[in-house]
């Protein structure tokens, strides 16, 4: 699972090392750190973490930023957005206040997001764009995608989590509970792949992501 412990000095210690490049608020930053640590490809990396009122549907989103896509991929920035609360049926509750394993896979599952992203050239992250919001056939390779990075980077625990957090709430109401379920992979499919994963050798789990990620890039838009 990483370097990610739940010794808090642990993880003030030598989580610092995936700070570089990385725009983060405070009040979330181990839990980023902790994230962070499954993914060293990230390492140098320009991403922002940022608090943002405008997600509507969705607790986070990542997005490519625009402008730095006509550079090298290496200056490419990427935004992590992420809703200040958690919005309940009764409630509300500042997101940081969400359960620690909770919030580590919902960031993890993120970055599967911008590992896809950087695999993808200007052209294939402007098709990304255009077809996840015409496909929702397109919208579940894509997240089966970001789920597949996750899991094979050691974080199938915090998937779980975040995804049985979801559905087993019983203040979260059903429509979003149904979209959930509907265009992401359900907990008995982590479980699945993790033990499709356990038993290949590490360059199999490579191919395997490789051809998730082409399958994904192939898809037309197609709204099944």
């Amino acid at each position: 699972m990483g370097i990610y412990t739940d010794t808090e000095t642990t993880i003030n210690g030598q989580l610092q090392a995936f700070s570089k490049n990385k725009e983060i608020p405070k009040v979330i930053e181990q839990l980023v750190f902790a994230a962070l640590s499954h993914y060293p490809e990230l390492a140098h990396t320009h991403i922002r973490f940022i608090f943002s009122q405008k997600l509507k549907k969705s607790v986070m989103a990542a997005r490519p930023v625009v402008g730095t896509l006509l550079q090298s991929r290496n200056k490419r920035v990427y935004d992590i957005l992420i809703s200040p609360v958690f919005k309940l049926t009764q409630s509300i509750e500042p997101i940081h206040h969400l359960p620690k394993d909770v919030l580590i896979g919902w960031l993890g599952h993120e970055l599967g997001h911008i590992m896809d992203y950087e695999q993808r050239t200007l052209w294939g992250v402007a098709k990304f764009g255009l077809l996840y919001w015409l496909s929702k056939r397109y919208v579940r390779k894509a997240e089966r995608v970001a789920d597949t990075f996750a899991v094979n980077r050691g974080m199938a625990s915090y998937i779980l989590s975040t995804k049985e957090f979801i559905l087993g709430h019983s203040e979260l109401s059903s429509r979003y509970k149904e979209k959930i379920a509907r265009l992401y992979l359900s907990p008995d499919d982590i479980v699945e792949l993790v033990s499709e994963m356990e038993k290949k050798t590490q360059p199999e789990k490579e191919e395997l992501l490789a051809d998730e990620t082409a399958l994904a890039q192939s898809t037309q838009g197609e709204d099944n």
